[in-house]
């Protein structure tokens, strides 16, 4: 495990894990509560955008090994409850 932790959707997850260029990472990310959420990478290039729903379901992502990316998680109007996450690298 590179990173993990556990927001309040209100709050969001905004973090820049230290990844090794040349390696694979795999995000895993999860959304407990009601309503969604938006998962977003910075620079665009490491990741779509993509919707989190806030029912349990794990989002999963493999990344590139970046110098610098940076992974913003944010609830879309009304959602509510928690978000668990955890960077694992794999390769």
């Amino acid at each position: 495990m590179v990173e993990s932790g556990a927001e309040r959707v209100g709050d969001g997850v905004h973090t820049e894990p230290y990844l090794t260029a040349g390696r694979t990472y795999r995000l895993n990310l999860v959304c407990f509560g009601h309503g969604s959420a938006r998962m977003r990478f910075t620079p665009a290039r490491a990741g779509a955008e993509t919707e989190v729903p806030c029912d349990r379901s794990v989002v999963r992502r493999r990344v590139a090994g970046r110098e610098r990316m940076r992974i913003d998680v944010d609830g879309d109007r009304g959602a509510s409850g928690v978000v668990a996450w955890e960077v694992d690298a794999v390769g």
